[in-house]
């Protein structure tokens, strides 16, 4: 199943800034107001590896 959502340059790079902060994908995923399994997929998709959940 694949989540289809719509990455802006300013969510990603939000989302490197908060995953380079160490920040865990629950957070992150609550600060962005999208799905743990989006965040983690593109998390995946940028190569970069997250913190475990909190």
């Amino acid at each position: 199943m694949s989540i289809e959502t719509n990455w802006s340059l300013d969510a990603v790079q939000s989302l490197r800034s908060m995953a380079r902060e160490g920040m865990p994908v629950s957070v992150i995923s609550l600060r962005l107001k999208r799905p743990v399994d989006a965040v983690s997929a593109k998390l995946a998709e940028l190569g970069i590896t997250p913190k475990a959940m909190a």
